[in-house]
């Protein structure tokens, strides 16, 4: 490996980590799905903005790319809504991430729509063990099903907004394409909150839910968020889907030290976590094996 890559390989995997620590952050901050939600984007962008004038980053884009990233950018927002309100509904962490490793069949099915592609049926065969063991899943915890299908939601609008993005990656500087969708977020969920939550909206909020929202706002989400779109700019897409693979086990870990969830869920629950890992590792080395292949081929 080129000695350059090793540096966005790397970036990619600690970016990886940080997105599975979000949950946890939204278990630690006490405000609803949407309200943290509305922190979290409106933290980012300022964050974002200020470091967008201290590099002299250019703003200027065309009305119509700048509206299309607004409309990235409100897919991404009732993404994380629903994640949040997932955790919110459940009280945990480890049922949401379950939940959001259905993604790996909605993309299935979603990229060859977009690209004009044909199915891949490893993919949807893979993504349908996965939905088995959220069924099982929710067969055990029927008490979370609420959650489990707003975890669901999340996953599908994760895909929706990952296919999107894979469009959209190689025409904007990374910088300012995460400064106009999390904008567009931003402007999303303000008025989604305008119409549906301002009369109970928070602003007195404690000091350590000022703490986790910044953490959540400027590295979990500003920091990550760019990096996502620098590194998707220089390595494979293999490569960034082998690593974001790994999400819910920094998660599954990061929950079962810091909450000790694995004292609250049954033998079952195990079960159907493991049979999504393993599909997911499964799809992994499959598609490293063509990968493989296709580089024999082409030297």
């Amino acid at each position: 490996m080129k000695p350059v890559l090793w540096k966005y390989n790397l970036l990619l995997h600690f970016t990886v980590f940080l997105f599975g620590f979000t949950g946890i952050l939204g278990k630690l901050i006490s405000l609803p799905g949407d309200q943290l939600v509305w922190y979290r984007i409106m933290i980012a962008v300022v964050s974002l903005l200020v470091f967008m004038l201290v590099t002299k980053t250019p703003f200027q884009l065309p009305g119509r790319d700048v509206a299309r990233l607004f409309g990235v950018g409100a897919i991404v927002a009732l993404h994380w809504v629903a994640f949040f309100g997932s955790i919110k509904i459940t009280n945990n962490v480890s049922i949401a991430l379950a939940c959001l490793s259905s993604g790996t069949l909605f993309a299935a099915l979603l990229e060859p729509v977009f690209f004009k592609t044909r199915i891949s049926i490893l993919e949807v065969i893979i993504g349908i063990i996965i939905i088995g063991a959220i069924l099982l899943i929710i067969k055990v915890e029927y008490q979370h099903l609420t959650g489990i299908l707003v975890g669901l939601a999340s996953a599908f609008l994760s895909s929706l907004f990952t296919v999107f993005n894979k469009k959209l990656i190689n025409r904007y500087n990374p910088i300012t394409m995460s400064f106009y969708e999390l904008s567009g977020g931003f402007i999303f969920i303000s008025i989604f909150l305008l119409f549906t939550d301002l009369e109970t909206f928070s602003f007195d909020l404690s000091a350590e839910d000022w703490l986790w929202l910044t953490i959540l706002g400027t590295i979990c989400t500003a920091f990550a968020f760019w990096s996502t779109n620098k590194v998707l700019s220089r390595l494979s897409a293999y490569n960034v889907v082998l690593a974001v693979n790994l999400e819910p086990i920094y998660s599954f870990l990061l929950a079962a030290w810091i909450f000790h969830e694995h004292q609250n869920l049954t033998f079952t629950f195990y079960i159907g976590a493991f049979l999504i890992l393993l599909a997911v590792a499964v799809y992994s080395y499959l598609k490293y094996r063509r990968y493989k292949q296709t580089l024999m081929k082409k030297s």
